[in-house]
């Protein structure tokens, strides 16, 4: 079976195994061809303080007409940070026209966490990614993006199961087919939501929390999901997968002395 064609569009770190520097590696081992359009050029990851930040807005804007000269098409996209509105109008608008084609949209709304946005994060970035979420076959938001993306109130303490199912019919209501929530607790368990499409089903998956942070966690958990959706895998097992992936990958590497580079990727993609 020939593997299916990514591209991924999302920053580059030049420091750190976050965003684009985090799922190419795992993709292209789990055997896809793994294109890239950069969103913005960091000079390492936003959790060391201090970073010098280049957004691409304009280049982005000189490589689709290229591309469609040359008739380079892909069978899936996925989409991470988004640098402004005029980047998400063009990226959401180059992503519809290859979704007419069958391309499969993956979009990650990259906002914020613990119940806040990022620095740099304006109520527009919410507005542009609402405007990505609207030609998603499936988009996973963290539970503090969810909230801001619904207009929802978030609760430290967590929701009960038909709270996560509002939520998810939140993010249905903005557009896309299916939706996960990671790092949501559901009747007071950390947990993955999700609603599939396809089945029509929602569902709840538990997992064991580490209590240790490193950047690019949420990255890794992409890149194994859409690497298995991409073989065809149904969205629950795939997405046990990453999360299983995740939390050995975290286990392994808890002890790391300078844990904000993220995830040494290379020394572990046999146990993915």
């Amino acid at each position: 079976m020939s593997k299916k064609q990514i591209l991924l569009i999302n920053d580059m770190a030049g420091y750190g195994k976050v965003a684009t520097a985090a799922m190419l590696p795992i993709l292209s081992y789990l055997g896809h061809p793994v294109y890239n359009l950069p969103t913005a050029l960091v000079s390492n990851t936003l959790d060391y303080g201090k970073f010098n930040i280049l957004e691409t807005t304009d280049y982005i804007r000189g490589v689709f007409p290229v591309w469609k000269e040359l008739g380079f098409s892909f069978d899936a996209i996925a989409t991470g940070f988004i640098a402004s509105e005029q980047q998400a109008r063009l990226v959401s608008g180059y992503c519809r026209e290859q979704a007419a084609r069958g391309t499969q949209i993956f979009v990650d709304p990259i906002m914020g966490d613990e119940g806040k946005l990022y620095n740099g994060v304006t109520p527009a970035t919410i507005s542009s990614m609402r405007e990505m979420i609207g030609v998603a076959d499936l988009t996973f938001p963290n539970y503090t993006e969810a909230c801001y993306l619904t207009d929802s109130t978030f609760k430290a303490a967590g929701v009960s199961i038909d709270e996560a199912e509002e939520l998810l019919n939140g993010l249905r209501k903005i557009g896309t087919k299916s939706a996960l929530i990671t790092s949501i607790l559901v009747d007071g368990t950390p947990s993955v939501a999700g609603y599939n499409h396809k089945t029509d089903k929602f569902f709840s998956l538990p997992y064991t929390e580490i209590p240790v942070h490193f950047p690019g966690t949420g990255d890794i958990f992409s890149a194994i999901l859409i690497g298995h959706l991409l073989d065809d895998e149904l969205l629950i097992p795939s997405t046990q997968k990453a999360m299983d992936g995740v939390y050995k990958l975290i286990d392994l590497n808890r002890d790391n002395k300078d844990k904000n580079r993220g995830i040494p990727l290379e020394k572990y993609l046999g146990i993915l």
